[in-house]
């Protein structure tokens, strides 16, 4: 593949993801508080397991 090709490539796919690329279904604040809540609980894991300090 040369250099030009790939970079037509490229432009093609950056031109394709205009519209954000993100599925319908996959709600950002959903997907931010289960992350937070899953931190959390290893969090609170880690704590339970290191009680000598």
């Amino acid at each position: 593949m040369s250099l030009h090709s790939t970079a037509t490539n490229l432009v093609m796919l950056a031109e394709g993801a205009e519209h954000g690329g993100n599925h319908d279904s996959l709600n950002p604040y959903l997907t931010g508080f289960g992350a937070l809540g899953a931190l959390l609980l290893l969090l609170w894991i880690t704590t339970r397991f290191n009680r000598d300090r």
